[in-house]
C-alpha cells in the first residue's frame, strides 16, 4: 500500500477539469486510514464529512467549507495542528509589522488601554492600603520597638507594621494532583517573593511519601497542617487532587471551609481532566478563581485603649525637653548677642568660636584700647564661667582705636576735639595753650596709622585769653569829680584790678607774638571852654598813665589822648549824663608784630 499522502490523491486544478484523480481506485479501507491520518479523528466523527470526500466532483470552495470543521475537530484531539500553525502566524505577524505597524497597535488599543488603566488602579489601591496602615501605626507605642527590628532585620519600616498587624495572610496556593504529585496549577500575592512552585510542590509531596513510609498511616490518608515558625501549611485533600496553602500568621478554622469549597468546586469543574491527567496542566488554568478565593487575609484592628500613664510620662518629657530648649535657645541667643557686639567693636577681631561640654570658646585678636570684653558679657547676662576667651594683642588702625590713641599720647585740654578720619588724617578743633599745639605738631607722627594732622580749626588759647582781656579793659571806665583830676569816692579799687587786665594782655601778646597798643583816652562834660576841657582831660589820662607806669607796666605801650567833651559818653539831659562824661576810657589795638 503507498502510504505517500503526495501519491494518494492529487487535487482539482484547472487542467483536469476539476477532477479528483486516483480516489476511485482506493480500496475503502485505505481511504478510511487516509481520512483518519489527514484529520486526526476516528472515522465514526466523520460521518458528515464522508460524503463530501465520497463525492469525486468535490470543488475548491467545498474544501474551503470543510476546512475550519477540520480544524476545529483536529485542535479538539491535540496540540500537534497548533504547534504546527505556530511558526506560520508568527512569520505572518512579522510581515504585517513591518508592512504597516499601525496594524497590529490600532487591533490591539481597546485591550491594552484598559488593561493598563486596570494594573495601575490597583497598585495604587495597594500602595494607599500600606501607606494608611503604616501612618495609623507610625505614632503608636509599638512604632519604636517596630522601628528598631526594621533597623536590625533591614526590612522597610512599612513591611514590619503589616507583618506586626498581622493575624494572618494565605500567601500561595497550589494545586496538586494527587496521584502523580506533580503541580497543576499555582497562584500567590503580588507582593509575595516568587518561589519555584514546581519544587515547593515536589517537596510537599515528598515529606507526606515520608511520613506515610515512616508511620503506619493509611494511604488514602493525607497530611492536613505543618507549622514552621510564622508560616504554616494548609493541605486540603480532594479524591485526584489536594489544595496546599501557605499562610503566614494563625489562621481561623473557617479558612478550612474556604479551602474545602474551593477542591470541590475544582473537582466539579475538572472531573475530566484530573482522571485523564497525564502531565498538561494548561487546562487547570481555569482553577484560577477557585485558588485564588483561598487567598484571604486579615490584620488586627486597633483598640482603644487608656494611655494615662503613657501621656503622663509623654508629658513630662516634653516639659523637660521644652524647658531644656528654652534654656538653651536663650542661651544661644545670649551667645550670638554677644558674638555680634564683639564684632561690632573697633579693635576687636573674632576669629574662631567653639562649643565644647557646654562651654563657648571665642578666640580672635584684640587691641589694648578696645573695649574690655568682660564688660560686653554683663551686658548679655551670658554666664563669664561658660565663656572661655583667648585674645592676642595687636594694633588697630580703625579711626576710633587711632582716635584714641591720639588722645592717649597727646593728651588734649578738655577745650580741644580730636577725630581721625578714614584715611589717618588728624582733625583737631577747638582752643589749647601755644605751647600745647606746638608740641602736638610734633608728637602726631609718633602714632601709627597717622598720616597727617590738619590744625587749622586749632586756636591757641591764648588768643581767647586776649580778647577777654581786651574786652575787660575797653568796658572799663574810671570816673573824675566835676573841673578836677581826682577820682570819684570808690573809683580807686577799680585801678588795681585795672592794672592786672593790662599786664595780663601785655603778656599775652608776647606770647603770641604780637603787638598791643592800648589808648587811655580822657573826657570832660561841656562846662567850662573847650581849651579848659582839653586840659583838664589830658590831666585826667595822665594820672591814669601815671599809676600804671607805677605799677610797672611799660608806658610805651601806653598812649594818652585828650578827648575834652568831643565825645560823650550819653548826651547831658541831666545831672547824672554829665558824671559819666566826666571819665577815663580806654581802647585797645592788637596787631602782628610784622605789621
Amino acid at each position: 500500500m503507498n502510504n505517500d499522502p503526495h501519491n494518494l490523491f492529487s487535487a482539482k486544478s484547472p487542467g483536469n477539469n476539476g477532477e479528483l484523480s486516483n480516489l476511485d481506485t482506493l480500496p475503502e479501507d485505505e481511504l478510511n486510514l487516509l481520512r483518519s491520518l489527514l484529520l486526526g479523528v476516528e472515522p465514526t466523527q466523520l460521518d458528515k464529512l464522508y460524503a463530501r470526500l465520497n463525492n469525486l466532483q468535490i470543488e475548491a470552495e467545498d474544501i474551503s467549507r470543510l476546512l475550519p470543521e477540520a480544524v476545529v475537530l483536529r485542535s479538539q484531539q491535540d496540540k500537534q495542528l497548533v504547534e504546527a500553525m505556530v511558526s506560520t502566524i508568527e512569520e505572518a505577524i512579522q510581515t504585517s509589522v513591518t508592512q504597516d505597524e499601525n496594524v497590529l497597535s490600532e487591533a490591539f488599543f481597546p485591550i491594552i488601554g484598559p488593561a493598563t488603566r486596570k494594573a495601575i488602579a490597583t497598585a495604587l489601591d495597594e500602595m494607599m492600603q500600606s501607606l494608611n496602615q503604616t501612618l495609623e501605626h507610625s505614632l503608636s507605642p509599638e512604632s519604636f520597638k517596630w522601628r528598631i527590628e526594621a533597623r536590625r532585620t533591614g526590612k522597610s519600616f512599612a513591611e514590619i507594621v503589616m507583618l506586626r498587624t498581622l493575624i494572618y495572610r494565605v500567601e500561595q496556593i497550589f494545586l496538586i494532583h494527587r496521584e502523580t504529585g506533580l503541580l497543576l496549577h499555582h497562584v500567590m500575592l503580588k507582593q509575595i517573593a516568587a518561589q519555584e512552585p514546581d519544587l515547593v510542590a515536589a517537596m510537599l509531596t515528598a515529606i507526606q511519601d515520608f511520613i506515610k513510609d515512616s508511620f503506619q498511616v493509611q494511604q488514602a490518608e493525607t497530611l492536613q497542617s505543618l507549622r514552621f515558625g510564622e508560616l504554616t501549611i494548609w493541605v486540603e485533600a480532594g479524591p485526584q487532587a489536594i489544595i496546599a496553602g501557605i499562610i503566614r500568621g494563625k489562621p481561623p478554622q473557617e479558612l478550612r471551609e474556604v479551602f474545602q469549597a474551593a477542591i470541590e468546586k475544582i473537582h466539579l469543574k475538572l472531573s475530566i481532566e484530573l482522571h485523564q491527567f497525564v502531565g498538561e496542566t494548561e487546562p487547570f488554568q481555569s482553577s484560577e478563581p477557585y485558588l485564588a478565593n483561598c487567598l484571604a487575609m486579615q490584620y488586627k484592628t486597633a483598640e482603644k485603649q487608656n494611655y494615662t500613664y503613657a501621656w503622663t510620662l509623654f508629658g513630662l518629657i516634653a516639659i523637660a525637653v521644652g524647658t531644656w530648649s528654652f534654656f538653651n535657645i536663650r542661651e544661644s541667643l545670649r551667645l550670638q548677642a554677644y558674638l555680634h557686639q564683639l564684632k561690632s567693636q573697633p579693635g576687636i577681631v573674632v576669629i574662631n568660636t567653639q562649643n565644647r561640654n557646654g562651654k563657648h570658646f571665642i578666640s580672635g585678636m584684640r587691641d589694648p584700647l578696645a573695649v574690655d570684653p568682660n564688660v560686653l558679657i554683663r551686658q548679655t547676662n551670658l554666664n563669664p564661667q561658660k565663656v572661655i576667651q583667648q585674645w592676642q594683642p595687636y594694633l588697630s588702625l580703625e579711626s576710633k582705636i587711632l582716635t584714641q590713641r591720639t588722645a592717649k599720647l597727646l593728651q588734649p585740654p578738655s577745650t580741644v576735639t580730636l577725630q581721625v578720619d578714614n584715611q589717618g588724617i588728624l582733625f583737631a578743633t577747638g582752643y589749647a595753650p601755644q605751647k600745647w599745639i606746638l608740641q602736638s605738631h610734633q608728637l602726631w607722627r609718633f602714632v601709627p596709622g597717622l598720616t597727617q594732622f590738619q590744625a587749622k580749626n586749632l586756636l591757641p588759647s591764648e588768643i581767647k585769653e586776649l580778647e577777654l582781656a581786651k574786652q575787660q579793659i575797653e568796658t572799663a571806665t574810671l570816673l573824675f569829680v566835676e573841673g578836677q583830676d581826682s577820682f570819684v569816692a570808690g573809683e580807686n579799687d577799680k585801678l588795681h584790678k585795672l592794672s592786672k587786665s593790662i599786664q595780663k594782655i601785655l603778656n599775652i601778646a608776647k606770647s603770641l607774638d604780637k603787638n598791643v597798643q592800648i589808648q587811655v583816652q580822657g573826657h570832660t562834660d561841656t562846662t567850662g571852654t573847650e581849651k579848659q576841657n582839653l586840659f583838664l582831660s589830658q590831666a585826667r589820662a595822665a594820672k591814669i598813665v601815671s599809676y600804671l607806669k607805677e605799677q610797672g607796666i611799660n608806658t610805651n605801650q601806653l598812649k594818652m589822648m585828650a578827648l575834652g567833651s568831643r565825645i560823650p559818653y550819653q548826651s547831658e539831659l541831666n545831672l547824672d549824663a554829665k558824671r559819666l562824661n566826666r571819665r577815663v576810657s580806654f581802647q585797645v589795638f592788637i596787631t602782628d608784630k610784622n605789621q
